[in-house]
């Protein structure tokens, strides 16, 4: 990111040409509506899941076991997402991956309504939900440059993260308290409907979003061409690297936070209604980030705004560990929220722009691998210590294992990251692909 210049020559804004303030289309805003609707029903999802949970057990390794199905599929199925990503029409893929979701979602609601409870009915619906979400977002991510050009790329990934966390972090987890005060069978429903809602805006964008393919050869052998293009570039690995580590980190933390939160016997002694309230305070400075992103790395260079996000987000889940006063922890995850978007919005950003539009999705999924695969073992380690540690010791491993990423920007300079983009001009046309409106 940035020119030669009086050390640290690598902390200095480099010159950025102006962000490109054209329109982003009709189908960028339908893309969007739909993207808002499904988070909204990931946000409710992913805090009623845990907050039925603690009905059944309060075995920290047991609700922490939640989060590693949950998230198992980045392990065992990313790489199949990202070839399908790159085979199939990206736009087709997301539309099935939440129809299943809604499916068993209802599917789920009827069963708890006929008196069918357990820990283990839980556990088979975050491994399921959790397998279509590796479709779903590996998709959804590698269909954002064939409908917005290149340049307005950061600004088009500001406004997606502004609408997902809105939806994600500052509308569904204090409905998704609200709805199981309510009852399981309502919890689950909701978000049933709202992914068949994404669904709906989702058939109204128009056009065909299959990326022209290399010659037709085995899946092993496209999975590995694109696991190969990541490797070679040292920026993109060492981000992978980076946000993995991160990942296992917040995964530990936030596995086992609902115990450490919710109920007369925690420490906290919130209820249900009031955590939901508690993790929107992450939406307030993910929403906030989202607006921002990209004046913030235009103005100080990816380096530093990349430095800046790593210290913040440590802040998210170091401060549970000194305090159970629900207002200065609100304060923590507002900064953590903050940096994390800034963090994503110049990182997918750079990956897609980087990576040519016919590899997107396998290379998505190969960073996704590194990236999010460590989240069932940050999920089973963070049960593991909680059980034996208790939970303040997780929170003060995680948030100083967290903040020692800052050592990793050495690689990450202004220059590498300006050279790596560089490299990938005139790879790819600077216009939408494939998904332009049919006509």
């Amino acid at each position: 990111m940035s020119p030669e210049s009086p050390a640290p020559p690598d902390l200095v804004p480099p010159d950025r040409s102006p962000l490109d303030r054209s329109p982003l289309g009709g189908s960028f805003w339908k893309l969007l509506t739909s993207s808002g609707l499904s988070n909204l029903a990931d946000g409710v999802f992913k805090l009623a899941l845990p907050l039925v949970a603690i009905r059944y057990t309060q075995e920290p390794v047991l609700i922490a076991g939640l989060s590693l199905v949950a998230s198992l599929p980045w392990l065992l199925f990313a790489l199949q997402a990202g070839a399908l990503a790159d085979r199939l029409d990206r736009r087709k893929i997301m539309l099935a991956a939440n129809i299943a979701r809604a499916t068993i979602l209802a599917a789920v609601a009827v069963a708890v309504f006929m008196g069918i409870e357990s820990i283990w009915v839980l556990y088979a619906v975050a491994l399921f939900v959790g397998t279509t979400e590796t479709l779903y977002d590996t998709s959804a991510q590698s269909i954002l440059p064939q409908v917005v050009k290149r340049p307005q790329l950061s600004r088009a990934n500001g406004q997606l993260y502004a609408a997902e966390m809105t939806a994600n972090q500052f509308i569904g987890p204090p409905l998704g308290g609200l709805l199981v005060a309510a009852g399981a069978v309502i919890a689950f429903a909701v978000p049933a409907g709202l992914w068949l809602a994404a669904v709906g805006v989702l058939f109204l964008v128009r056009g065909s979003f299959r990326v022209e393919r290399e010659a037709p050869a085995s899946m092993r052998s496209e999975i590995m061409v694109g696991l190969r293009f990541l490797w070679s570039s040292r920026v993109l690995r060492t981000l992978a690297f980076m946000t993995g580590l991160f990942n296992l980190t917040s995964s530990a933390v936030f596995a086992v936070f609902v115990l450490y939160a919710a109920g007369p016997e925690s420490a906290m002694k919130l209820t249900d209604a009031q955590v939901g309230i508690l993790f929107t305070t992450t939406a307030i400075g993910s929403l906030l980030g989202s607006f921002v992103a990209a004046r913030i790395e235009n103005a100080l260079g990816r380096s530093l705004t990349l430095i800046l996000s790593v210290v913040g987000a440590s802040v998210l889940l170091l401060v549970p560990a000194f305090t159970t006063d629900a207002f200065i922890i609100g304060g923590g995850f507002v900064i953590g929220g903050f940096a994390i978007v800034l963090w994503n919005v110049v990182v997918v950003s750079l990956r897609q722009t980087i990576t040519p539009d016919r590899l997107l999705g396998r290379v998505n999924s190969g960073y996704r691998l590194l990236a999010w695969g460590t989240m069932p073992l940050g999920a089973a380690l963070g049960g593991v210590l909680g059980q034996f540690l208790g939970l303040t010791p997780v929170f003060i491993i995680m948030g100083v294992l967290s903040l020692s990423l800052v050592a990793f920007m050495f690689i990450l300079t202004d220059k590498a990251m300006n050279a790596a983009e560089n490299d990938a001009e005139g790879d790819e046309p600077d216009s939408p692909s494939h998904g332009s409106p049919a006509a």
